[in-house]
């Protein structure tokens, strides 16, 4: 398969749907390999615009979603990154692109939450084959917790949708003037994604728009049972 080829028109379609008009981020696109993310039984959908299970109840977002997000965080070069819900590591690989290319004098770093072990592990080893393992870290924990080792973050980016409120420490974990990027309402249904700002300790959320994510599980989530 001509994986580059088949990304390469995903980039495109992207474009010409308006969710992609950022250099950075059209560049991590082009560059990073969604196929290597993937089960074996998925990569011939790799480079479609749309979500595939990564199992265990997970997914992998649509690209145009990944797109969608990246743009939103206005992640730069130098940022530390908080991901909530790593899955198959694809976007924290997109986040580390940009944050921290190759030719970087300043390099950022994504660290990265997954609750589901096999799901860190797994995301680990396809960062490692992918390139990106010295700039991102896998933790495997309850991502509603956010990560206070680390703490600040300049931009934090949720995957999974959270209750009503989001989780206080994502809040308490921004950095001033940072920005969290979440999806939240319901467990299944009515479901929105939020960009929200941090000033001066205030923050100033905006809806995006109407979507759909699994749900984030955890002490400031859903519980499991549920």
């Amino acid at each position: 398969m001509d994986f580059e080829e088949k990304r390469r028109k995903l980039v495109e379609i992207l474009k010409n749907r308006d969710f992609l008009t950022k250099p950075d981020v059209i560049k991590a696109m082009l560059k990073v390999p969604r196929h290597t993310f993937l089960p074996k039984g998925a990569i011939s959908s790799a480079y479609i615009d749309s979500p595939l299970s990564i199992g265990l109840g997970q997914t992998i977002s649509a690209p145009h979603m990944n797109a969608m997000m990246c743009e939103l965080l206005d992640l730069r070069e130098g940022d530390k990154v908080l991901e909530i819900g790593t899955g198959s590591g694809y976007h924290a690989a997109l986040c580390a692109e940009i944050v921290a290319p190759d030719d970087s004098q300043n390099p950022g770093h994504v660290y990265t939450l997954e609750r589901h072990l096999e799901l860190a592990e797994s995301a680990r080893e396809s960062l490692f084959t992918a390139g990106y393992s010295d700039s991102v870290t896998v933790i495997h924990g309850d991502g509603t917790l956010g990560y206070p080792q680390e703490a600040p973050f300049d931009k934090i980016l949720v995957t999974a949708s959270s209750p009503k409120k989001v989780p206080p420490p994502l809040k308490e974990q921004l950095t001033n003037g940072g920005i969290l990027c979440i999806p939240a309402g319901s467990k299944e249904w009515g479901q929105e994604l939020y960009i929200v700002t941090k000033k001066d300790n205030s923050f100033d959320s905006k809806r995006v728009t109407g979507v759909r994510f699994v749900p984030l599980i955890g002490k400031y989530g859903f519980p499991e049972s549920d």
